[in-house]
């Protein structure tokens, strides 16, 4: 029996609001990408962060969503190893060779906001932090995959955590996915566990950020003195991908990719 009833109707959005999305969102993939080519050691948190806020700022119209989002000092979420999410950029804090570095922000384009986030290795990366990103990347596939209008947002969840624990890896349960789109985060709240058939129906016009947060050891996590900065309580590493969807009578269609 499905359990939860509909997404509110207030945060359906039309073709031409989710349209708005996907420019907004293709911008975002090519930010991500301009950061990443970027990724290397010696390279300062700060500086990556000054790049994501100057590419985004070249395009007419468009903004960094997480600019004093909440109080957020930077235009990107910037976090290493075992940081979760939400580390803060600085000059002072530099990737080395071995780290993983994930790279997590929005777009604020005519109105309109998406979010997406990738888990970049710095230089050359041992074997088990390597399965991490692939077994992290293929369960926001499967995420994705299940973000069908006969479904519901217990089916999504379900599974993310079937790919990740298989995997023997374990999913964060204390931050979840959330809906996107008339502002950086509305209220549906998007957990990458569940049962499926339980939670609210996704409705066609929904966008929401499906985003697996997927560590080595331990799901537990604390967040630093900082007030921001998501950690494991093991320190083992912790990788993370996100990406804007909408509910499609056709699918879910990637909203944080290239168009066309």
């Amino acid at each position: 029996m499905a359990i939860g009833g509909s997404a509110p109707a207030t945060l359906l959005k039309s073709p031409r609001e989710i349209d708005i999305m996907a420019r907004g969102g293709a911008l975002l993939y090519a930010t991500l990408q301009h950061m990443k080519a970027h990724v290397r050691p010696g390279i300062s948190t700060g500086e990556l962060d000054a790049l994501c806020e100057a590419f985004i700022r070249s395009h007419a119209g468009a903004e960094p969503a997480f600019k004093g989002l909440y109080g957020f000092p930077g235009s990107a979420c910037i976090s290493i190893n075992e940081e979760i999410v939400h580390g803060i950029p600085s000059r002072k804090r530099v990737l080395n060779d071995g780290d993983i570095v994930k790279l997590d922000f929005g777009v604020k384009l005519e109105g309109m906001y998406t979010d997406s986030a990738i888990t970049v290795p710095v230089g050359v990366i041992d074997e088990q932090t390597q399965r991490l990103l692939e077994v992290t990347k293929r369960s926001l596939d499967a995420g994705i995959a299940a973000a069908t209008p006969d479904n519901h947002v217990g089916d999504i969840g379900a599974a993310v955590q079937a790919v990740v624990e298989a995997a023997g890896f374990s999913v964060v349960r204390e931050l979840v996915g959330h809906g996107v789109g008339f502002s950086p985060h509305e209220e549906l709240q998007i957990p990458n566990y569940g049962k499926p058939k339980r939670g609210k129906k996704l409705s066609v016009g929904l966008t929401i950020a499906i985003e697996p947060m997927v560590n080595v050891g331990t799901a537990k996590t604390k967040t630093l003195s900082d007030k921001w900065t998501v950690v494991t309580v093991d320190a083992k590493r912790s990788a993370h991908f996100e990406h804007t969807v909408a509910i499609t009578e056709h699918g879910p269609r990637i909203l944080t990719q290239p168009l066309g």
